[in-house]
């Protein structure tokens, strides 16, 4: 495929990659461990909702978060152009609503726990797994964030 092309190029004659393949090498290992992350929070969200203890599925909400948080941001970084060295309005319009996005899943199990809908040990799992979860969602822009041949524009 396309998206590995990169790496297959690199490659000499002996077999024996170049820089350009070990910086691929650390990027397929920085895709596998953010998918372990992503699994983990998973796994904290729907401990939250499927324990029977607590056995309310109002947490599952947050996946709408999930799916927004990252939308913003990919938005702007189509419509501006990264040539310019100054912080651009777009981009800070970006950051501003991902934020908000951010703070309304952290938001959302609170409220629930208040409104006695899911019990705090229910908002705990949730929050951790939102923590992991963002933190998963970040690492990947970090990791794949670049314009180089290898980004996530491709994906």
């Amino acid at each position: 495929p396309k998206r590995f092309a990169v790496c297959q190029e690199s490659r000499g004659d002996s077999g024996r990659g170049t820089r350009s393949a070990g910086v691929c090498v650390l990027r397929e290992r920085a895709l596998i461990s953010l998918s372990f992350g992503g699994a983990i929070g998973l796994m904290f969200l729907m401990l939250g909702c499927a324990l029977p203890i607590y056995n309310q599925y109002w947490p599952l909400f947050v996946l709408f978060f999930y799916v927004l948080s990252p939308i913003p941001y990919c938005i702007a970084r189509r419509l501006v152009d990264d040539t310019d060295a100054m912080s651009n309005a777009c981009k800070e319009l970006a950051i501003f609503l991902t934020t908000g996005i951010v703070v309304s899943a952290f938001g959302l199990p609170i409220v629930f726990a208040r409104a006695h809908l899911i019990e705090w040990g229910a908002c705990a799992l949730v929050l951790t797994g939102n923590t992991v979860i963002f933190a998963t969602i970040l690492g990947f822009f970090l990791v794949f964030g670049s314009n180089d041949d290898f980004s996530w524009q491709q994906w």
